[in-house]
């Protein structure tokens, strides 16, 4: 018999936990003989709505509208999966899944714990970084009764399951064109964590005098015109500074679909790609950009690491030193990124060194060859790991075990799903 499934994220937005929703969604739909889908959607933030009309998103309308109906109707759930972060889990069937990008830093705030003990049966992460850090997180907890403190941990089962390599039969053109011979590519949102100004900056001061350039796909909150000149007058006014520069900078903002971001990697003036992160719970654009052939300069520390380097733990990339530091006081959010945290911090000359060697190899006629081969090589590798069939079939396993659980003993969660039809009625 199926299982009525709650699924709860926020799959309709361009985020990394908009990916991440899809993704579920779309291995809960690979076996649709086992699970009877409904779906709540969520915001993210202040990031976009997706605005493509596809026969995937008619399914998505379809289903909200169905579990409206089935709400209003008295109806009940047997499992419930949740795609956020862990503070907002909560008890919405008999048996409820957490699935989160867990943390970029090394250490998970204690609530996460509490919230991953007390609210769901299973925790799903996206990469071992995260799944690692959950589990062996230690906060120091107080008994209300006795007052006596102790050590708390996460004891809810964590697993992880790795985004799938995608494949396209063929892709749009872009009308990109780069004036200059040579060319990095960066993907990031513009906040502290993804150190764009560290970035900028050392590319600008190791390539200034050279035909190279970097291409920026990047934004504040949205892709919305007033998102676009914010950020392009900052650029310009960090590029003031260097009048006589030959390297070029380019910002290109705005929506694009899976498609036109997979020709972006794809693009033949696109030669490598540059990601300076202080962390990543996964990577999502360093993952796309190493399945599809790029070489890629990066942090050697976090989510990243579960596909720029092999099954044997061969390096695949182009590893930049770091440091591992306390966050940043303006980074710290609370129940969230705690002040306790820590991340990396790359290292400018290991930085710089990394990009030049990167340059130098993929223009040299004596080493380019050898590298395109080995790049190809292990981007076929990637695909044939992490095809969407085994992507799928292992996270739809993490549920499986559950679907015969007898119901929980008391009634909590059926007043919680009593309220979440409020927003749509």
């Amino acid at each position: 018999m199926r299982k009525k499934i709650l699924f709860k994220g926020p799959l309709l937005t361009r985020s990394g936990y908009g990916e991440q929703s899809r993704f579920a969604l779309r291995a809960l739909r690979s076996r649709e003989d086992l699970f009877d889908i409904y779906i709540q959607p969520l915001k993210w933030g202040q990031t976009s709505w997706m605005f493509e009309v596809t026969p995937e998103r008619a399914w998505i309308d379809q289903t909200i509208e169905k579990t409206i109906a089935y709400i209003q109707q008295g109806g009940q759930f047997d499992m419930s999966l949740q795609v956020t972060i862990p503070n907002e889990w909560q008890k919405l069937a008999p048996v409820n899944i957490g699935y989160t990008a867990g943390i970029e830093t090394n250490k998970v705030a204690p609530i996460w714990l509490q919230k991953g003990n007390e609210m769901v049966d299973k925790i799903i992460t996206i990469s071992k970084h995260s799944r690692d850090t959950y589990k062996n997180t230690h906060a120091l907890a107080q008994n209300t009764n006795t007052g006596q403190q102790f050590d708390y941990t996460l004891e809810t089962p964590i697993e992880y399951v790795n985004y799938p390599a995608k494949t396209y039969e063929s892709l749009p053109r872009l009308d990109i064109e780069l004036e200059t011979s040579f060319n990095f590519l960066s993907v990031a949102q513009f906040g502290p964590r993804k150190n764009l100004p560290n970035t900028l900056k050392w590319f600008v001061e190791e390539f200034n005098n050279e035909d190279v350039g970097l291409l920026l796909k990047t934004n504040i909150v949205k892709n919305s015109v007033i998102d676009r000149e914010t950020i392009y007058k900052d650029l310009q006014k960090f590029l003031a500074s260097f009048p006589d520069r030959k390297c070029k900078v380019y910002l290109l903002h705005g929506d694009m679909t899976d498609e036109e971001m997979h020709a972006l990697y794809k693009h033949p003036q696109i030669d490598a790609f540059l990601a300076l992160p202080h962390g990543e719970g996964f990577g999502l654009p360093i993952w796309e950009a190493a399945y599809s052939g790029l070489p890629v300069v990066a942090t050697g520390w976090s989510g990243q690491l579960d596909f720029l380097t092999d099954e044997q733990g061969t390096e695949h990339f182009y590893n930049v030193a770091f440091d591992m530091q306390p966050v940043q006081d303006s980074v710290v959010w609370e129940n969230v990124i705690i002040k306790e945290s820590m991340w990396a911090y790359p290292r400018e000359q290991s930085a710089k060194e990394k990009m030049r060697l990167c340059y130098e190899q993929m223009t040299n006629e004596e080493t380019r060859g050898t590298e395109m081969i080995a790049l190809e090589q292990y981007a076929q590798s990637l695909h044939e790991r992490f095809t969407p069939e085994k992507q799928y079939e292992k996270f739809v396993s993490f549920l499986e075990e559950y679907s015969d659980a007898a119901a929980i003993s008391d009634d909590d969660w059926l007043n919680e799903v009593s309220d979440i039809i409020k927003e749509y009625e």
